[in-house]
Order: C-alpha cells, then sequence, then structure tokens
C-alpha cells in the first residue's frame, strides 16, 4: 500500500508541476486565478453543502454511502457540463459545441444513478447470503 500511495503522490505531484508550467503561459492570469477561485468556492460553499444535506435527508441506514457518492459524482458532472449547458444559443462556427450536451449530460447522470442502484442491489444480496450458512 506505501508503494501506490507514493507513486499516486508522485503522479499528482507532476500533474499540480504541468498545470503550473501550463499556467505560466498565460497571459490574463488573473481571470484564470479568479475563475479557479470561484470554482473552490462554488464547491465548498455550494455544492458539497447542497450534497451532504441531500444525503442526509434522503436515505437513511446503508445506503447512505453509496447515495451521498453518486451525488458527489452528479455534482462534479455537472459543474463540469455548466459551460456547455448555459451556452448561448448558436454559434457561427458549426465546430464549437458540435454535440448535444443536454442529452449527453442527461445520459451521464442516468449512468451513474443506474451504478448507484446496482451497487446498492449487491449489497442487498450480499448481506442476505452472509454469513454462509
Amino acid at each position: 500500500m506505501r508503494v501506490t500511495r507514493v507513486l499516486a503522490g508522485v503522479a499528482g505531484a507532476a500533474l499540480m508541476g504541468f498545470g503550473v508550467s501550463l499556467l505560466l503561459e498565460v497571459r490574463d492570469l488573473t481571470g484564470v486565478l479568479v475563475w479557479l477561485g470561484g470554482a473552490v468556492v462554488l464547491h465548498d460553499a455550494v455544492i458539497a453543502p447542497l450534497v451532504l444535506l441531500a444525503g442526509l435527508v434522503a436515505v437513511r441506514g446503508r445506503a447512505r454511502g453509496p447515495v451521498r457518492a453518486a451525488l458527489v459524482v452528479a455534482g462534479a458532472l455537472t459543474v463540469v457540463a455548466l459551460p456547455a449547458l448555459l451556452r448561448p444559443g448558436r454559434t457561427a462556427n458549426s465546430s464549437v459545441l458540435p454535440l448535444d450536451y443536454p442529452r449527453n449530460w442527461m445520459i451521464a447522470l442516468v449512468a451513474v444513478a443506474a451504478v448507484t442502484v446496482l451497487v446498492l442491489a449487491a449489497r442487498g444480496l450480499t448481506r442476505r447470503r452472509w454469513p454462509p450458512t
């Protein structure tokens, strides 16, 4: 386990270094830093509390963990998809955002829900069969 953690740490440090090198090439660094700060505030002040509250209110007992995980993933997918979902109408260049992003976002959310249901079903089956008789 220790080797895996060290490798994950080295990979993370390398990716952070790459990100910093990309930031050094940006002309409008203030805009990027404001956007990154806004993303942190949005996550910490809005998304995380809503997910935890929804997980607390919606589900009790053993299903709470998978439901919270699904809500976190759905929230992250939504944040990533927001620029494409909130885009202004059609653009002059048809190659800019050419896909049906709202539909694809919904497909991703349905996939998250389906995986959550499968995890809960698997937990229910293993709980009934354990301990073996």
